[in-house]
């Protein structure tokens, strides 16, 4: 267990800090670190890989980090059982998994973040009938900030519906207990499309297929869609190696990196190269494991906001926003991704007690955004939009307490819990109160 003064980043590189870092290595020297912090009256932020774009994990006194806690713990490929390390990034859960012959249910786009970031956050990928990350979650190791460890599971129905999307706020999760599925295979059918023909039927689009996606390029009329179904484990049809090159290394990241450095000295060139990108991806269909199906490659570096609506207000929200943008002509490089999930019963998830389409708008990380995401949060606060924690947004905790129907019982428990602060930070204090 070490401790020293490092500076730290968030991958998008808009968050930053130079706080103590402490580096557990075992559960028992979490509880060790957290007891000794409290009894010092110091403030304490858990981190993982840093991927959240808002400043959930920026710490302004101790800087806790768990990638010393990672791997699987136990697994029972009977029951789909799989006990794993807090600190687990998800790329190597997911290969992990597979050599297991287990799978995830769902996964986002992204593999970089550790398994209880992404989870306690409220991460997501897209699936009528699937909700978030956090939702294969039957228990956890929940430190608490006198040093005690917690199992939580349905035996303790109040912190079970907290911890699970709990913001590190609750206490430090170590261990983390996910309900797989035996490994299962995907098809992936992507292709080019016109917005005017897939956003009037998108709701039909998302109930058709287990997972659904559209990418809308600003400035233009076109749509990427990405399609996932299930398939028999013997249907074998990979994506040729000089397609997964050209497609994901060359054009979504090499190329794409390349234009956009250049296209931030030159913004009025950004929407007629969103035509010339939209129509540079073409169609393809394949077949692999589910975690190589969902995962993309990005080295592109980005900020985002992202907002979960009630799917019947998707399509007014991308209408507002397409007028927005031919409005206002604002230099958006990134395409616009809609996804979609079902209802959970995780108090301060995005998805509780509603069925969501998700909307996240992204900008180079160089680029300005300001007005980009004001405007999407306007567009989105007509519908009742509920932010995802780790991506930018302005809203306070009065804001969020008429959006998040347990808002009021989390701060409750948080109180009971963490009465001192201990596990808090500016944006804690923003979003939840102080």
């Amino acid at each position: 267990m070490s401790r020293s003064s490092t500076a730290w980043s968030n991958w998008a590189g808009n968050v930053t800090d130079d706080a103590t870092v402490l580096r557990p290595r075992t559960p028992g020297e979490v509880a060790e670190q957290i007891r000794s912090a409290a009894g010092e009256g110091r403030r304490v932020r858990p981190v993982g890989s840093g991927h959240s774009f808002t400043a959930i994990a920026q710490a302004d006194d101790l800087r806790l980090d768990l990638t010393g806690l990672s791997g699987i713990v136990s697994a029972d490929r009977g029951s789909g059982r799989v006990r794993v390390l807090a600190g687990t990034p998800l790329r190597v859960l997911n290969t992990a998994l597979d050599l297991l012959g287990l799978a995830m249910p769902n996964l986002g786009d992204i593999d970089a973040q550790t398994l209880a970031g992404a989870t306690s956050t409220g991460t997501h990928g897209t699936g009528a009938g699937l909700a978030g990350l956090a939702a294969g979650i039957v228990g956890l190791r929940l430190v608490t900030v006198d040093g005690s460890e917690r199992w939580v599971d349905e035996s303790d129905p109040e912190l079970f519906g907290a911890a699970r999307v709990g913001l590190g706020a609750l206490g430090v999760i170590t261990e983390i207990e996910l309900a797989c599925l035996p490994a299962y295979r995907l098809r992936a059918v992507e292709r080019p499309d016109s917005l005017d023909v897939v956003l009037p039927r998108i709701q039909e689009h998302f109930d058709a297929h287990r997972h659904f996606e559209m990418y809308w390029f600003p400035g233009t009329r076109r749509v990427q869609t990405k399609a996932n179904d299930l398939v028999d484990d013997d249907v074998h049809e990979p994506l040729a190696p000089w397609r997964r090159r050209l497609d994901d290394e060359l054009l979504s990241n090499t190329v794409f990196g390349a234009a956009n450095r250049v296209l931030t000295k030159a913004p009025r060139a950004v929407l007629p190269f969103n035509a010339i990108a939209a129509r540079a991806l073409t169609e393809r269909s394949y077949t692999a494991a589910s975690h190589e199906v969902f995962v993309t490659p990005r080295t592109v570096r980005f900020v985002e906001s992202e907002y979960a609506v009630p799917r019947e207000a998707v399509g007014d929200v991308l209408a507002d926003l397409v007028a927005w943008v031919e409005r206002r002509r604002e230099p958006i490089s990134f395409p616009v991704e809609v996804r979609v999930a079902a209802a959970d019963d995780m108090w301060l998830s995005t998805g509780y007690d509603r069925a969501n389409a998700y909307v996240a708008v992204h900008q180079y990380h160089r680029g300005d955004h300001r007005a980009y995401f004001a405007a999407f949060e306007e567009i989105v606060a007509a519908h009742a939009g509920r932010p995802h924690w780790g991506k930018l947004h302005t809203l306070g905790a009065e804001q969020l307490a008429r959006l998040y129907p347990r808002h009021g019982d989390f701060v409750a428990l948080r109180d009971r819990l963490d009465p001192d602060r201990v596990l808090t930070n500016d944006y804690l204090d923003r979003v939840l109160g102080p």
